[in-house]
């Protein structure tokens, strides 16, 4: 795991994924103890232990580093979508969709916690998740479009597993650790 200082000082390359058709098939579901829900507005605090939890071990920092009414206003979005995946009630992942630009959809987040890791669970949810990208709500334009980026700081087999579940590349970019919309390397 990085500190806040090391992903200050170092690069990323960034690989930006995509695909314009809904896959076919999907996985079984790998027990039937796994649920997936769709979480209507979710507190911060809620949302914060997620991010933490799944994102900790992978440099995710832009959404720790904002404040709650900041995040409040994007979890409240009607174009944000969370879906929780558990076991036996038990939260073991999280995916996280935007819908803000018409007929597209961005995977914003995804990912697993770190005890259910190397289950075979990673490639089913995010199959279900893709699925859920591809459903139009009602009044919507149909979706064209679902992306994602992934980054050489995330999971060993993250990139291999967007591209199993029909994502292409279409482009690669070496960017700093640090988002931007953070700041410059000297914040805090």
């Amino acid at each position: 795991m990085l500190t806040y200082e090391e992903l200050r000082r170092r690069t990323t390359v960034v690989t930006y994924l995509e695909m314009h058709t809904r896959p076919a098939a999907t996985r079984p579901r790998p027990g039937r103890a796994f649920r997936i829900t769709a979480l209507d507005r979710p507190s911060p605090r809620f949302y914060r232990y997620m991010y933490d939890a799944v994102g900790r071990d992978w440099g995710w920092v832009s959404r720790a580093q904002i404040d709650d009414a900041a995040l409040g206003e994007i979890l409240d979005h009607p174009a944000t979508e969370l879906h929780l995946l558990t076991e036996g009630g038990v939260p073991a992942g999280y995916g996280e969709l935007d819908r803000r630009q018409p007929g597209t959809v961005k995977v914003a987040y995804f990912g697993l916690l770190p005890e259910v890791l190397g289950r075979g669970l990673g490639r089913w949810f995010l199959e279900q998740i893709v699925g859920r990208a591809w459903r139009s709500p009602a009044g919507s334009p149909p979706v064209r479009r679902v992306w994602v980026h992934t980054c050489d700081l995330d999971h060993p087999r993250a990139l291999a597993n967007y591209e199993a579940a029909g994502f292409h590349a279409y482009d690669r970019r070496t960017e700093p650790a640090w988002p931007a919309e953070l700041g410059s390397s000297d914040a805090a």
